[in-house]
């Protein structure tokens, strides 16, 4: 057993993951980085104790169902790999606070991420999102979210519903026009460059904008459109009398 519980094994170019390791039921972290797996051994759900698992730059097709069985993780690396989606089990890990799942290949964000409670940081950039769900809403202990290079047509309304967040990164999408975020009391950081946006988002006095007009750059000004002609005056309905009272067409006539 590692005097320190944890195990180094990234860029190794392993297949298979050696059993020994699975030994180690004290095992704390465990990094298996930048290796050729694609699946892992069921004897992997013997390491309880682990809190760290480092997947990322793998070639991963699926999330091995051990994995869902490691109760006290903390922090999953699932980065650089080909998943398209994640299955339901992964709301076991109800321990888990950081999830990496960049470069992957999925479409929608899976539906079990909205059941991770007590998830503070979800990094989910280099995908083909077009949208959150909105039972991401239940994450009631995010802070930060990183959703850059994308396919979101549009800020994602849920997040307007989430007044803890501290960091939104939407660089690298299509959004073409940004809500107020000026609501969101927690907000320190928004990210929206290299989008085809025609504002910026209004946000709180010191709040940092990374993006096209942030704090130093001023929006354009917007022309006004013309507005309607005047309309013409009316005739008049009375006649000034020389210092006397007013008198209508009407009475004049009479």
């Amino acid at each position: 057993m590692p005097a320190d519980k944890v195990v180094e094994l990234s860029g190794r170019q392993l297949r298979r993951l050696p059993l020994r390791v699975c030994a180690f039921g004290a095992l704390v972290k465990l990094y298996l980085s930048d290796n050729r797996l694609s699946q892992l051994p069921p004897e992997l759900e013997r390491l309880q104790h682990l809190q760290l698992l480092a997947l990322d730059f793998n070639e991963f097709r699926a999330l091995p169902g051990a994995v869902c069985a490691l109760r006290r993780l903390c922090t999953l690396y699932l980065g650089n790999n080909r998943l398209r989606d994640l299955p339901r089990d992964l709301r076991r890990l109800q321990n888990l606070r950081t999830l990496w799942l960049d470069a992957n290949r999925l479409s929608r964000l899976p539906t079990a991420v909205c059941d991770l409670r007590l998830l503070r940081a979800l990094h989910a950039g280099s995908n083909a999102l077009r949208a959150l769900p909105a039972r991401l809403s239940a994450l009631r202990r995010l802070r930060s979210i990183w959703l850059a290079d994308n396919q979101l047509p549009a800020f994602p309304p849920v997040l307007l519903r989430m007044p803890l967040l501290e960091v939104i990164d939407v660089d690298r999408n299509a959004i073409r026009a940004f809500p107020s975020l000026e609501h969101l009391p927690a907000l320190k950081l928004v990210i929206y460059d290299h989008n085809p946006c025609r504002n910026a988002p209004r946000v709180r006095s010191g709040v940092r904008r990374v993006g096209r007009w942030a704090d130093d750059s001023p929006e354009p000004v917007r022309r006004a459109l013309p507005g309607p002609e005047p309309a013409a005056p009316q005739p008049r309905s009375c006649v000034e009398g020389g210092g006397g009272a007013a008198t209508t067409d009407a009475e004049a006539a009479a």
